[in-house]
């Protein structure tokens, strides 16, 4: 904080502050041209994002479907219908008659056994309702694994990493699929492509895996066991999660100082089950040491102590063998891809609605349905069209649960058919109602002339849809006008020179308003005249007026009514004659879409290509003179210019700094000498009053 004035009486901050001000001059100009510099750039990076978006329509109109849009039309929606594409060509169809539709093999179990008239619940475990559903020889004592392997290109053979006591339950109970597709399982004879062997805990596949394959592999073991310590624990274990549900045996070992036993399931209430001691004879530890929730596997220990009550003891080793009620069956499927052979498992936990899941959700391609009311399941192919095996079958079932819980033993096929008819009198099938030729999608709805039911032939017609062409090169001479406006507003804009950028101190003077309107003022006619724009506005003019060998009538695109304005000062703008245009593109359409989109090197190289190497060629320069907005400075012109403005403000602004010290220094000097000589004034005055 400086204070000056005391001696002299003068207001020495204003007088600093005015000199600094006149000192400030260049450094303000440095500011406004910073200033200047960044609206600049702006400018620039505004007009480049709309030159970007219209390049993309030009990367678009490259596109054939812009010029070659199709109308299709039937005599006849309610029997046939059809959309069609920009790669049709024109022509009709009829369709005569249809004999058949297309339909998906559908096998339907019988009604569910129930006993005591108590109905199935669908939400169930259906292990909880064995007293309800058939499921005699439907469990199995076993546990269900599943395993995700990585494939390495050239892999042949990989291996289930069993443990030295695992055993598979059943060598083909497996279900193997490779990157999501299913293979099929052999037993007797090598695989071949497609499938997979299991020998001694290793997949062997027909053909060889691709790089980064992902095997994923569910299967049934005999039995697991696994093991712990309570070392690990500061106080004796009180539970232990085996991580298996719906369990069917189990037998625990216990291991340790003091410590001796081998406890098994006993007496069960309500998925409860009591672990007693195997031997009847509690030797170094009680007959009962806890229990088991079979449902979810979570054992809760009692303990070894007198009480039963002091939990494990540490450092106790436990091993756990047990086994879970599960089962698993097969659907085979005939399929446009082959036959699918798909096992799915599932656990006493399980209910109907998860099994239905799985299967739904499986690669066998059938929907699995449950009506409550007909206390049925179907299962429905989810292809349409014939695919029937040798004994005339698309799905077959195997397992128990399907042929004995849900009746599906002496169910039979209906449906898996193709769709029959007569297209341009050629007698024919397809396996889907809705199939595509030449371009042209056909959806049969409904049978007709099949029993001398009188109904005229279907017609398909396939024109040119002509407005739809039209409307595309509308909104591209759209597009093409709004970008020549932009450029032609810059180019054109007024530059008002007295209007330079405001200092701080000239904001201080202003409203928000006023700041406002001299700033849009001072922005204004900043790429007046600026040779990149007016050169790429050049050069999209002559592209637009430009002739093009088609081979066809029209050779410019003021023949099919595309022309410039009679107005000069809107700088090259197009206008249409929309019926002309019209015209043209019916009477020559491939001549209407060379003009625009030829891709030839020369002379038949199309208005559009010619237009997207201009824009292309005129962005680049736009971008060397003022960069993306990732771009930094050192890479664009302008930030190369703003970066030396940069440097010339920092060292002026050191500049005046040292100057603001150097007047406060000589005022403070100038106090000094006035408050010195004040001094003697008194000093003489007091000796002449003396006097």
């Amino acid at each position: 904080m400086r204070i000056a004035g005391l001696a002299s009486g003068m207001d020495i901050e204003s007088m600093v502050k005015d000199l600094m001000r006149a000192e400030r001059m260049p450094l303000d100009k440095l500011k406004q041209k910073k200033q200047f510099l960044e609206w600049q750039r702006d400018d620039y990076r505004a007009l480049n994002t709309k030159m970007l978006s219209f390049r993309d329509k030009l990367a678009n109109l490259k596109l054939t479907p812009n010029y070659r849009a199709r109308t299709v039309t039937s005599s006849n929606d309610t029997y046939v219908s059809a959309t069609v594409t920009s790669g049709a060509s024109q022509a009709s169809y009829s369709i005569s008659k249809v004999e058949q539709l297309a339909s998906a093999a559908v096998r339907v179990g019988g009604t569910l056994t129930e006993i005591d008239n108590s109905k199935i619940d669908p939400a169930k475990s259906l292990f909880d309702q064995q007293d309800v559903l058939n499921m005699i020889d439907v469990w199995k004592d076993g546990v269900v694994e599943t395993k995700n392997l990585n494939g390495k290109k050239g892999d042949k053979i990989l291996s289930l990493n069993l443990g030295p006591d695992e055993k598979l339950q059943i060598p083909n109970e497996i279900s193997v699929k490779v990157n999501g597709q299913t293979l099929k399982v052999v037993t007797d004879r090598e695989p071949t492509s497609g499938e997979v062997k299991i020998e001694n805990g290793e997949l062997k596949f027909g053909v060889e895996l691709s790089q980064d394959s992902t095997v994923k592999v569910e299967y049934a073991l005999e039995s697991k066991t696994k093991s712990i310590n309570t070392k690990e624990n500061d106080v004796a274990l009180g539970g232990w999660n085996l991580g298996v549900s719906s369990i069917s045996t189990l037998s625990l070992t216990f291991t340790g100082e003091g410590v001796s036993g081998t406890y098994i399931l006993g007496e069960e209430k309500d998925g409860i089950a009591q672990l007693i001691n195997a031997d009847g004879d509690a030797g170094d530890g009680p007959l009962k040491i806890g229990e088991i929730n079979l449902a979810t596997g979570v054992i809760t220990f009692e303990g070894f102590g007198a009480d039963g009550k002091d939990g494990i003891p540490p450092n106790t080793e436990i091993e756990a063998t047990f086994t879970q009620n599960y089962s698993s069956f097969g659907i085979n499927t005939q399929t446009s891809k082959g036959e699918i052979q798909e096992t799915i498992f599932m656990t006493g936990n399980d209910t109907l609605n998860n099994v239905i899941r799985k299967v739904n959700d499986s690669s066998a391609g059938v929907t699995m349905y449950y009506d409550s009311f007909a206390n049925q399941v179907s299962l429905t192919r989810k292809e349409t069209g014939d695919y029937k095996d040798g004994a005339g079958n698309e799905i077959t079932v195997s397992g128990n649960f399907l042929l004995k819980t849900l009746n599906f033993e002496k169910s039979s096929e209906t449906g898996g058919q193709n769709a029959m008819f007569t297209i341009n009198g050629l007698s024919t099938e397809r396996s889907t109602n809705t199939f595509q030729m030449s371009g042209v999608t056909f959806t049969i709805k409904q049978i007709f002339n099949k029993d001398n039911v009188d109904i005229q032939p279907i017609s398909i017609s396939i024109a040119n849809d002509t407005n739809q062409v039209f409307e595309n090169i509308k909104a591209f001479v759209t597009q093409y006008n709004e970008l020549i406006a932009e450029i032609n507003g810059k180019l054109n804009e007024e530059r008002y020179r007295s209007y330079k950028p405001l200092t701080d101190d000239e904001r201080e003077e202003l409203s928000d308003k006023q700041q406002e309107k001299w700033e849009e003022m001072a922005k204004s006619g900043l790429l007046k005249g600026d040779p990149v724009l007016s050169s790429v506005l050049t050069n999209m003019r002559l592209d637009m007026s430009s002739v093009v060998e088609t081979n066809g009538l029209f050779k410019q695109l003021a023949t099919i009514g595309i022309k410039t304005t009679a107005n000069y000062l809107e700088g090259g703008k197009l206008e249409i004659d929309e019926a002309k245009l019209k015209e043209a593109i019916e009477k020559d359409p491939q001549s209407v879409e060379n003009l625009f989109r030829g891709d030839g090197t020369t002379s038949d190289r199309g208005v559009v290509h010619r237009l997207y190497d201009t824009v292309d060629a005129a962005m680049k320069k736009l971008q060397e003179r003022a960069g993306r907005a990732t771009s930094t400075n050192q890479q664009f012109t302008i930030g190369r210019e703003l970066d030396n403005v940069d440097k010339g403000i920092t060292r002026f602004e050191q500049k005046m700094k040292l100057t603001e010290d150097r007047y406060w220094r000589q005022f403070t000097a100038m106090e000094k000498a006035i408050q010195k000589a004040n001094q003697q004034s008194m000093y003489l005055m007091q000796q002449f009053g003396g006097l």
